[in-house]
């Protein structure tokens, strides 16, 4: 069943399939994803072929744009464009807190989850493509996290590819999660010096929030427990475009004067509890670490026992001395399982994730040192999120892919420079082609 209707420029058309849970299982439990169809408002009647974006995340839905802003304006000059909801998130049976208990326990929950990885987001565009395109192969745009799905999809079904476009999201094909966290905590220390040499003022108010956080109990207003760990991950902004900015118009006006004494504003404690809560995506919380597992060690809570490892940002020593705070960035830990409420009644389960050590391997160097699909990456010089070592050294060994290394851009860059960056990519994979 299908709907359409009609944005400035655009009609969209909700679409939704029906794909079993697991793929080795074709007949087994089934599960609804949704799909949300464009195309430009005078080339709707044209036979166009068709990109699929892959989202960002893991654990979030597709963008919700209205009419044609950014990449999506230049792809829908020339594509039909399928923007997927991945499994477990926007429309697609959703997986959380609310809808988590229907499996039952959280034996049960972890089980289930463990469906939810790149692999079988590739499965399920094959069974999509199949009905969507009849079969035709397609082109596929995987920014972040949907760049790691695209890895996957040339391993395990290059046959349904016309061409591949990722941005940002390069994997190492066998990096453990110890490997991808000792990588990233010195990237985030480089953002966090430079967020510092940009506005010195925010190196004090960032050690006076934290001071106070150490010791007062504060809530936010959903009942997200503020702790001076949590008050450190509001960095994973660092590694957006304008990320550096909209940390620091946070900062800059967090405490307020009342009858009792200096202490945090409710506009900051509503702030950052925007940021903070995974109510929207608690998927990303749940399989993060498992996107990097592929053997029999389990990941065990990995960013947090590699933060171990660096001790400068232990937030306590830096403000017994003179030392900056350091903010954190895009890692997972038990902690917020007890901080937000989103994830409490999840905590138990993700325990039992990063427990596990069944994973299977998610890319298959054999076959991408063969590839025969033209594919070309963005890579971004010193990403936060996505380490430029490990997807240089991916892309050496995919045959033919070429890559487009910039600094112009931070990890966001198809949505702050989406026209531009996707122009230059189809340039560069076409000229391979």
């Amino acid at each position: 069943m299908t709907h359409s209707y009609r944005q400035p420029g655009v009609v969209l058309t909700d679409r939704r399939f029906t794909v079993p849970l697991d793929h080795d299982r074709p007949g087994g439990e089934t599960i609804e994803l949704y799909a949300r169809e464009v195309v430009a408002s005078d080339k709707t009647h044209q036979d166009l072929p068709w990109l699929l974006y892959l989202q960002g995340g893991p654990g979030f839905g597709a963008d919700r744009s209205v009419g044609r802003p950014g990449w999506l304006g230049r792809a829908l000059k020339e594509y039909r464009v399928l923007l997927l909801d991945q499994r477990g998130t926007g429309h697609s049976t959703p997986a959380n807190r609310q809808t988590l208990p229907l499996r039952g326990g959280p034996a049960e929950q972890a089980g289930y989850l463990t469906h939810f990885r790149a692999d079988a987001i590739v499965r399920d565009c094959e069974a999509l493509r199949a009905e969507v395109t009849g079969g035709a192969p397609w082109t596929v745009l995987g920014q972040s996290f949907g760049g790691f799905c695209v890895t996957s999809y040339l391993s395990l079904a290059p046959e349904g590819l016309a061409t591949a476009v990722i941005t940002g999201g390069l994997p190492s094909l066998d990096a453990h999660a110890d490997d991808v966290y000792r990588a990233a905590f010195p990237r985030i220390e480089r953002k966090v010096t430079a967020h510092y040499a940009r506005y010195p003022l925010d190196a004090e108010r960032a050690r006076r929030i934290a001071d106070h956080l150490l010791h007062h109990d504060v809530v936010l207003p959903n009942g997200y427990r503020l702790t001076v760990e949590a008050f450190q991950s509001l960095g994973i902004v660092l590694g957006t475009g304008d990320g550096t900015h909209r940390l620091h118009y946070l900062l800059e006006n967090a405490f307020v004067r009342t009858p009792q004494g200096s202490t945090l504003s409710d506009a900051f404690l509503e702030q950052a509890q925007a940021m903070l809560s995974y109510a929207r995506h608690p998927l990303y919380a749940l399989i993060h670490e498992s996107i990097y597992g592929q053997d029999a060690r389990p990941t065990n809570w990995s960013a947090e026992r590699v933060r171990a490892e660096f001790p400068q940002f232990d937030a306590a020593k830096a403000l017994a001395g003179d030392e900056p705070l350091l903010f954190t960035g895009e890692s997972i830990h038990p902690w917020m399982f007890e901080c937000d409420p989103a994830l409490r009644p999840l905590r138990e389960t993700a325990d039992l994730l990063a427990a596990r050590t069944d994973w299977t391997p998610l890319y298959d160097p054999a076959r991408l040192a063969a590839n025969e699909v033209p594919v070309v990456a963005a890579v971004y010089h010193d990403d936060m999120y996505v380490d430029t070592a490990h997807s240089l050294r991916t892309a050496r060994t995919i045959r033919g892919l070429r890559t487009w290394i910039t600094d112009e851009f931070e990890h966001d860059g198809i949505r702050t420079g989406g026209p531009r960056v996707l122009d230059r990519l189809l340039a560069l994979v076409r000229d391979e082609a």
